[in-house]
């Protein structure tokens, strides 16, 4: 049959980074290849502490006979209010944000949080503003209408002879009337970049002056699952959309992401919640409420989840520096927070779409730079030099991987 498909419709017909991304790691997945190295996707690791809390958790809401009503029946388009209350005294206990429950919504995912969000702000004559590119590759193909993003390319900073920081360019935000709103990661994914206080209390400063919200996507940050390795301090304000995940916190299946926002947002997110999707999943609030209210999920971040994605990010540093040294030309973004580190390859040839094919060629998957550069009126200098590798997988396979892709760089540059 030849379909008619609507302007929305056609556009799913076109390749796309999350696409590709998902149907590389299915493909893999299917394979069941005892030689993969899986370091291109975003899944948290299994970390046995972490499950075992969320065993028991499970098995406590089945004592308690909780078990039935949360499998058992829709929650509210806006979430479980158990959820939303033991949130709310969360926040306010450590930070003092002055959050009600109608402060609080939930989405199936952060990822489409934020396809709702970006949707309710911005259309074909209003633009979501990026002020530091490279940026999230789920971002990319959320707009309804199409040229959703504009995006402002990092200034760079070098801080040791393999290592950069990018930051914000704060005198080239073009904000304008054709702008709805601001969005940052923090950490930012794919770079591990942890945006200062100065530059998100500036950014919120520009947001309040201009009336428009500033989205701060915190899938990976602060107060959970707290995987940053320097001191940052969390941020909301009523003109602040903040969203949260229990995904990185070990419950990646269960679909949450929480958005923080003031009451006219939620109850707007709430009616398109019940329109597109009625209720959203019960599990993870179930299952996270209690650690909100007691205050273990604190220790669960500190003590078990940081600490492991820190010491993973961290040994394979040593393992750049060992399997590169100064055999080829790299850089290595500053590693401030969430899994992955981003690698630059200052002029390879074939770029990192090449160097992508090679390695899958070899069994090890990574992403390809290019993906997380758009909405920018001029290509990054770097737009085809940057991978982004996932480092808190099983440490052996990492190793594995990291040895593999110093092994292709090298193969590369000297033309064999």
């Amino acid at each position: 049959m030849n379909w008619n498909w609507s302007e929305l419709g056609s556009r799913f017909e076109h390749p796309s980074g999350i696409l590709d991304l998902m149907e590389d790691l299915g493909e893999a997945m299917s394979q069941g290849s005892s030689d993969l190295c899986m370091l291109g996707g975003g899944n948290p690791a299994q970390i046995p502490e972490v499950q075992q809390v969320f065993r028991k958790q499970w098995n406590e809401l089945g004592a308690q006979k909780r078990l039935d009503e949360v499998l058992g029946a829709y929650d509210t388009a806006q979430g479980s209010p158990i959820f939303h209350e033991a949130l709310a005294d969360y926040l306010n206990q450590k930070y003092d944000w002055g959050l009600t429950a109608e402060n609080i919504g939930i989405c199936n995912g952060s990822q489409t949080a934020f396809y709702q969000l970006f949707n309710l702000f911005a259309d074909a004559s209003k633009q979501i503003l990026l002020p530091l590119s490279p940026e999230y590759i789920g971002y990319a193909d959320q707009g309804i209408s199409p040229n959703l993003f504009r995006s402002v390319h990092g200034s760079l900073e070098q801080t040791d002879t393999h290592l950069f920081k990018y930051h914000v360019d704060v005198d080239a935000l073009p904000v304008s009337e054709g702008v709805a709103a601001m969005a940052v990661s923090r950490p930012t994914n794919p770079t591990g970049n942890v945006l200062t206080d100065q530059e998100i209390h500036h950014l919120s400063e520009v947001a309040l002056r201009h009336r428009i919200p500033l989205f701060i996507d915190n899938a990976y940050g602060a107060p959970f699952p707290g995987i940053l390795f320097k001191e940052v301090t969390p941020f909301w304000a009523p003109h602040v959309i903040l969203t949260l995940s229990l995904s990185k916190l070990g419950l990646p299946g269960t679909r949450t992401g929480i958005v923080i926002a003031d009451k006219p947002v939620i109850k707007r997110l709430t009616s398109m919640n019940t329109v597109v999707g009625l209720a959203n999943g019960n599990i993870g609030q179930a299952l996270a409420a209690p650690l909100l209210v007691n205050g273990k999920i604190d220790q669960l971040c500190s003590e078990v989840i940081r600490p492991y994605y820190q010491d993973h990010s961290q040994r394979a540093g040593k393992l750049w520096e060992e399997a590169l040294g100064n055999s080829v030309p790299w850089m290595r973004h500053e590693a401030e927070g969430s899994m992955f580190h981003w690698l630059r390859f200052p002029g390879i040839p074939g770029g990192s779409r090449g160097l992508y094919e090679r390695l899958k060629e070899k069994q090890v998957l990574v992403i390809p730079g290019d993906c997380f550069f758009y909405g920018l009126d001029t290509p990054a200098a770097e737009q085809h030099e940057c991978i982004r590798v996932h480092t808190a997988m099983n440490a052996a396979k990492v190793e594995q991987g990291i040895g593999i892709i110093a092994e292709t760089v090298k193969e590369i540059y000297s033309g064999s």
